[in-house]
């Protein structure tokens, strides 16, 4: 189904990828489109961008994230933390440390 807000998340939304309880990436929407039976194809940028990881509990549905619970790209302020290993990163995100 089309989500409720779809509108806006044509304006610079994305979907969040959650791996293992964590927040771990985002990849831009850049649309919808019809699918068979009735379902909705989501229509996506062709790249993962890491996030600084970020704890969540894994749900189905749609989920949307306001302004400030949305977790940061990596490139913003992690100089050099997009090149550790995602479980390193993991555990130095727990400890506040990036």
């Amino acid at each position: 189904y089309l989500p409720k807000r779809h509108e806006e998340i044509l304006g610079g939304g994305s979907m969040f990828w959650i791996v293992k309880h964590q927040l771990v990436g985002r990849t831009p929407i850049l649309g919808f489109g019809e699918a068979e039976g009735g379902r909705v194809a989501i229509q996506m940028e062709p790249r993962l961008i890491r996030v600084h990881p970020n704890p969540k509990r894994a749900h189905q549905g749609w989920r949307y994230l306001e302004g400030d619970a949305a977790p940061r790209d990596l490139g913003e302020g992690g100089e050099g933390a997009e090149e550790l290993p995602p479980a390193l990163l993991g555990e130095l995100a727990a400890m506040g440390l990036v």
